[in-house]
Order: structure tokens, then C-alpha cells, then sequence
């Protein structure tokens, strides 16, 4: 009998969180593929999952994480203008290699690595083969987590601006060149979008590098349609007026682009709309709208979630610059169509005028056009069935697994 593939993903922070959630419905889908698939995180959230386990075990891991954490922060202190932006250094982490898990492993696929888990030298120490999917800009840039229009990356970073950084020779630079150094040549890169791995493509650190696209998923068999007017009685929202939701883990960060929707939105008559929010966001941004609203905050269980993505008859994704667009996935899953920006990772999701509309970038008068159109011909053109088939058909979990088993044997087959 054939042995089964073994993959260790390594993922860092907790299972909760929007990467974390696409490489664990990943995991599952392998699962179901009869591939023999765990996970190795660095926080304590194993969600009591056999096949999940944390690298902070023992109190000696436990105090390195502390002190990995710390000294990840230390070379921002030199900087007094740093915008405040996430950026991670990648000069401390674990020797995964000493788990028992890399000792079990054919393959080590790669997630999100920071927060003081790998570091760009222990990347080195890997000598099984690595697929690394791309859910950020991290592995590329000198630092930041997306570049926000910064194209330094292309040519080995420095004099950075989420730094506040004039000087060439600054810590962006040195991590790029880190990078350069130490990541090993044969990995195999998969971008989450089409824009991400294009990216990655121009890239000074990945320019001569295997970098495909394979999509983020979800798991179809948590989001789907439910009824608009059942799922509104059971939120207690109203069932008389057109429902336009947004969401998201955290709203208030730039590139996530609520300042456009808020411009968008006040160009609509008030009294037809209804407003719904999930997710971190300071009240005061909706505080003073024209509009009656209601805002769920943060949620994190996928009831809720299901019945709000179905409750709405548009959702709204303003980002300016995202690797994917996970709850634009979720949405059109539970039959919600979309309104995005034709830009970065949401191009690759929704099809215009056909499941949803992309807004030119980055356009206010156009996003609100997208809003008018999509309620105005939701039902004209099938747009939420369209927008239900397209998921199933291209993101679900079970079809981006089977694309990273092919991949995960090409690497077997080359090693």
C-alpha cells in the first residue's frame, strides 16, 4: 500500500485570524483528499484539533516566543517617524527543524510565518521542499506587510516611507538583501491572487523564482445561501429596505479603503438603504452618517457570519490594495453579490456584471454606480446564483487542494 503525502503547514498566530482561516480550510481540504496534512502554529489556539499543535509547548518555547516577540519590535525604536504600519523583521524565530513534525513531513508549506515564528535564517534551515503561499507581501519587501502603493521592493527596498526613512542603507534594505541571501532557491511560490504573484514576479527578492498562482479558498460547506428574510428576523434587521453590508477583521486599517465607501455611500439617498457593519471599526467613523445602521463589531463564528453575508442584498469591499479578499469570497458564497475596485486581489474574484461589479479604480463615483446597479439588477441577471456558482466552482477548498496536491507531488518528483 502507498504511502500517504505528508504536509506540515507552518502558520503563525491564531487559527482565528483571515490567513490563518485559508490555510486551515486548506489543510481540511487536503484532509478529504486522502493527503495525511497537519499544522504547526506558534500560538496556543489548536482548536482541539489532533492535527494541529503549537511550537510554544514547554515553558523554554513559551519564553522564546516572549522574547522573540520583543526583539522583533526593537529596530522600530530607532526610527521615530515609523508610521505605525505592521512590519516584521524576520531576524528572530523557532528551529522548526527540531520538531518532530519536520522529522514526519515530505513537504514544509509555508503561510504566514511572522510574529516572531521562523526566521528568514531559519527558512535556510529547511532542507525538505517548500511550497510558500504567499498571503501578504512580507516574503518580498524589506519589512512592510503591503506596500500601499511603495514599489521599493522591486529594486531591494530602502529609504523607507512606512519607516520614515530618507536613508537607502535603512532596515528595509538590509532585510531585503537578508532575504536575498538566505531564502533557498528551489522553493515553490504560490500566490493567492493573480496580482500577488505578479508582485512576487517583480520582486528584487523573487525575480528568478518558481512563482505560480493557486487561489484562496473557503470552505463551501460553511458559507452558503440562506434565506434573506429569515436570516434578517433572526438579526433583528429590517425587512423592508435594500440591505448594503460591509465587513472585514479590521476596518479601520488604510488599505481596506472605508474612507472611500463612506464617499460612496453619501452620494445614495438615505431614506432607501439600510447599513450594515461587521468588524473592528471606531464608531465615530458612523456615528455621524445619514443613514440608519447597525453595526455587529467583531464576529468570529460562522453562523453569524452566514446569516449576515445572506441578509444583505449587496456587499461592499472598498479595499485599495488586498492579497485576495476573503469576505468578498464569503459574500458571494451565501449568494450576495459584490461591489470592489478592479485592482489587486478582488479582480480575480468577481466577474463584472456578471456576479458583481469592479468599481474603477479607485473611483468614488463609480463604487457608487456599482452599489445602484447590483440592487437595481440582482435579480435581472442571477447575480446572486452566479456569484454562489463561481465560489463553489473556483475557491471552495476541495478544488484548491487538488491544485497543491499536483504541486506538492511536482516537488516530490523533482527532490
Amino acid at each position: 500500500m502507498k504511502d500517504k503525502l505528508k504536509v506540515l503547514h507552518v502558520l503563525a498566530g491564531s487559527l482565528k485570524g483571515g490567513a490563518a482561516k485559508g490555510a486551515y480550510w486548506q489543510h481540511q481540504g487536503l484532509l478529504e483528499l486522502d493527503v495525511d496534512s497537519r499544522i504547526l502554529i506558534n500560538s496556543r489556539d489548536s482548536s482541539n484539533d489532533e492535527n494541529v499543535k503549537s511550537i510554544i509547548s514547554s515553558k523554554k518555547a513559551k519564553l522564546r516566543q516572549y522574547i522573540n516577540l520583543k526583539l522583533e519590535k526593537l529596530p522600530l525604536k530607532l526610527y521615530k517617524n515609523y508610521q505605525g504600519q505592521m512590519f516584521s523583521i524576520g531576524y528572530f524565530g523557532h528551529d522548526i527543524t527540531k520538531h518532530e513534525w519536520y522529522n514526519w513531513a515530505d513537504i514544509i508549506n509555508l503561510h504566514w510565518i511572522n510574529a516572531g515564528f521562523i526566521s528568514i535564517k531559519g527558512i535556510a534551515k529547511i532542507k525538505k521542499p517548500i511550497v510558500w503561499t504567499l498571503r501578504d507581501m512580507w516574503p518580498f519587501t524589506g519589512g512592510c506587510h503591503i506596500s500601499l502603493g511603495c514599489e521599493n521592493y522591486k529594486t531591494g527596498c530602502g529609504s523607507c516611507f512606512q519607516l520614515g526613512s530618507s536613508k537607502f542603507n535603512d532596515l528595509s534594505h538590509k532585510i531585503n538583501k537578508r532575504k536575498q541571501k538566505y531564502y533557498p532557491k528551489s522553493m515553490k511560490l504560490v500566490g493567492i491572487s493573480n496580482w500577488i504573484s505578479e508582485q512576487a514576479k517583480k520582486s528584487s527578492v523573487f525575480k528568478y523564482s518558481d512563482v505560480r498562482t493557486i487561489f484562496n479558498n473557503i470552505n463551501c460547506s460553511d458559507f452558503y445561501p440562506i434565506d434573506k428574510i429569515k436570516a434578517r428576523e433572526v438579526l433583528g434587521l429590517p425587512t423592508d429596505k435594500k440591505l448594503i453590508l460591509v465587513g472585514g477583521t479590521d476596518l479601520n486599517k488604510i488599505h481596506k479603503g472605508f474612507d472611500k465607501f463612506l464617499e460612496a455611500i453619501n452620494l445614495l439617498q438615505n431614506e432607501k438603504y439600510f447599513l450594515v457593519f461587521f468588524g473592528n471599526l471606531i464608531s465615530s467613523l458612523v456615528n455621524n452618517l445619514d443613514f440608519e445602521y447597525k453595526n455587529f463589531g467583531y464576529l468570529n463564528d460562522l453562523i453569524s457570519l452566514r446569516l449576515l453575508y445572506s441578509s444583505a442584498d449587496v456587499f461592499i469591499a472598498p479595499s485599495i490594495m488586498d492579497a485576495f479578499g476573503k469576505t468578498i469570497a464569503e459574500s458571494m458564497a451565501c449568494g450576495t453579490p459584490v461591489v470592489c475596485f478592479d485592482s489587486t486581489g478582488p479582480k480575480d474574484i468577481v466577474d463584472h456584471k456578471v456576479n458583481g461589479y469592479k468599481a474603477k479604480p479607485y473611483e468614488i463615483e463609480d463604487l457608487k454606480e456599482g452599489i445602484v446597479w447590483i440592487l437595481d439588477n440582482t435579480e435581472k441577471y442571477n447575480l446572486s446564483g452566479n456569484a454562489k456558482n463561481k465560489i463553489q466552482s473556483t475557491f471552495d477548498s476541495k478544488v484548491v487542494a487538488r491544485q497543491y496536491l499536483k504541486l506538492y507531488q511536482e516537488c516530490l518528483s523533482i527532490n
